[in-house]
């Protein structure tokens, strides 16, 4: 059976290169995805409002990608469809229902290496569309976690040598092709959040991130600046319109990541500095600091604690509210997504500290249990700082390396003053999340 849909996938892939020569070198990847998540959720991303009812939901990612490698090149191409079961009908018409069209290309690049040889320095150029992942994924990252990913039109110039890497990368978006101006409308239909903490598209995005790997670990520096449309708001039959200007607000930010390893202790660190002009106009003075110490207590269980700090409030005129940008929140502050996940929550700023356990019984089995005690970093109008408790587990568990289950279980106790950061009237003190988890992903390499 294997051996016939081998030769099946190999067919198919030589008639998709149509005759294309191929190179000594060269080779041909095809890969797919099908990911299902069932979720129940009883106040996940915020406190529900007590009259309200829990939601239970499937939805699904399919995606297939294709690669083609050779001496100088390298070529990738992921297309996916993501939506909710039952979200179309079983005669939908998809020319006359396109909100409903979650079909898209998430990846289209092509990296050009410009040297002749990567023996010693390899210098290249990737331009298209593609994720960005870097570091532990806190302030650029795949996003993988949410179904449709996170990706960027973007160009990146990449040099490495030894364990030094260097990446610079540049993005200007446009609404469409025009004939004059370039205006740029960042909230495009269905209002999706462009970044971590709810805000529009940028207009512009440029970063320099530097990585030297050592003995023990790797330190990076990261240095990005991303502009936003200027904007005013007028008055349409009583309703507020915005209208978008000419120029930038520009804003910037600078981080320096570190991990290492010494002996049974693995340390992680992040530093980082915002400044200049959020996308309305207002000035951003802002700092995340955080620091994880896990310990190797036997060679299957690792376990320790950490802290996360991000301002908020306000100084001198300015926003001392922190956003993490374009990175992978699910990661750090809470399974539950309460925070920086494509919400408007920050202006209060947060202090997060967890204990964390990571146990592995076996090669085919994950476990991961945290507990998050919250806080706000900042006073506001609210009774208090005291924002509760998150407690999560999750499991792991490969049948085979094609197919992976994964299952979490996460309970959050909610105080009056999230209640209040959150703008949920009559709010459940009691919130709970679970989800199961189903990824299938084949793939095959021709050479």
């Amino acid at each position: 059976m294997y051996n016939k849909m081998h030769f099946r996938c190999g067919a198919a892939v030589a008639l998709l290169l149509g005759g294309l020569p191929l190179a000594g070198k060269a080779q041909f990847s095809i890969a797919a995805q099908l990911r299902t998540r069932t979720e129940y959720r009883n106040g996940q991303g915020a406190p529900l409002p007590r009259s309200a009812k829990p939601a239970f939901f499937t939805s699904q990612r399919t995606r297939l990608s294709a690669g083609f490698t050779s001496n100088r090149l390298k070529f990738g191409l992921s297309v996916q469809d993501v939506r909710v079961w039952g979200q179309d009908v079983s005669t939908i018409n998809k020319i006359s229902t396109v909100d409903n069209n979650g079909l898209m290309v998430h990846e289209a690049w092509a990296e050009v290496r410009l040297t002749d040889t990567a023996a010693v320095h390899n210098f290249s150029l990737k331009v298209g569309r593609q994720e960005l992942n870097y570091d532990d994924g806190r302030l650029l990252g795949n996003l993988d976690w949410l179904q449709q990913a996170r990706r960027h039109d973007a160009l990146l110039f990449r040099y490495a040598s030894g364990g030094w890497t260097a990446d610079a990368g540049f993005a200007f978006n446009q609404n469409r092709e025009v004939a004059a101006g370039t205006l740029y409308n960042g909230t495009p239909p269905g209002a999706y959040a462009a970044n971590t903490n709810g805000g529009a598209m940028y207009k512009g995005l440029q970063f320099l991130h530097v990585s030297r790997k050592n003995a023990n670990g790797q330190v990076s520096l990261l240095a990005m600046a991303d502009q936003f449309p200027r904007y005013h708001v007028d008055t349409v039959e009583l309703k507020p319109v915005k209208t978008w200007d000419a120029g930038v607000h520009a804003r910037f930010t600078a981080a320096v990541f570190a991990q290492q390893v010494f002996g049974k202790i693995s340390l992680t660190g992040n530093v980082a500095y915002q400044g200049g002009k959020y996308a309305d106009g207002g000035k951003v003075d802002g700092w995340l600091l955080s620091g994880q110490a896990l310990y190797a207590v036997t060679p299957k269980l690792k376990a320790g604690l950490g802290a996360d700090y991000t301002t908020g409030g306000k100084s001198s005129g300015a926003s001392k509210a922190f956003d993490p940008l374009y990175g992978t929140p699910h990661k750090f502050w809470g399974h539950m997504d309460y925070y920086y996940a494509g919400s408007t929550f920050g202006a209060t700023g947060l202090q997060d500290y967890y204990l964390r356990f990571l146990f592995k019984p076996g090669a085919k089995w994950a476990l991961q249990a945290d507990g998050h005690r919250f806080l706000a970093a900042s006073d506001f109008a609210g009774p208090g700082r005291d924002f509760g408790w998150e407690a999560d587990v999750n499991a792991n568990f490969a049948l085979t390396p094609t197919i992976g289950f994964e299952a979490g279980y996460s309970y959050y106790r909610s105080t009056s003053a999230l209640a209040a950061a959150k703008r949920v009237a009559n709010a459940a003190r009691s919130n709970q999340w679970a989800y199961l988890m189903i990824n299938i992903k084949p793939s095959f390499l021709l050479k």
